[in-house]
């Protein structure tokens, strides 16, 4: 029987109206760093990310694709969880680059401390860490 079975990792692909500047954004609001970025000859960008070891892409719309940002949408469809060692800290320097706050983070009932934001191309980060239960 095999000890270390396969491990799957999701990535994510935000569709951005402006790769250029939400990479920016996610270097000053969470410090991405950059793994891999690509311009086309027309300007957009993909651009692999991570944060913290979660890695994430961004890429500019493409709509013949179905590729559309959230402002295109008028809403979305997934909301990101970035379980993090500190979310105080991260959601704080998160809204100082430029998020809007749904909810600041608190101690939520079902075992998070959880708050709520909204990155400035529309999408939703839910930023937390597990409570411990005694």
């Amino acid at each position: 029987m095999d000890q270390n079975p396969a491990q799957a990792i999701i990535v994510p692909t935000l569709s951005v109206r402006n790769g250029g500047k939400a990479i920016e954004f996610y270097q000053e609001a969470f410090r991405a760093a950059i793994l891999m970025s690509n311009v086309s000859p027309d300007g957009e960008v993909v651009a692999e990310l991570e944060v913290m070891g979660a890695r994430f892409v961004v890429a500019d719309e493409s709509e013949e694709y179905g590729n559309v940002s959230p402002e295109r949408q008028k809403g979305i469809s997934v909301r990101i969880g970035l379980q993090v060692e500190d979310p105080d800290a991260l959601f704080a320097q998160a809204v100082k680059a430029g998020a809007t706050v749904v909810y600041e983070v608190a101690d939520q009932s079902y075992g998070y401390r959880l708050g709520h934001l909204i990155d400035p191309f529309g999408h939703h980060w839910e930023i937390f860490k597990p409570i411990p239960f005694n």
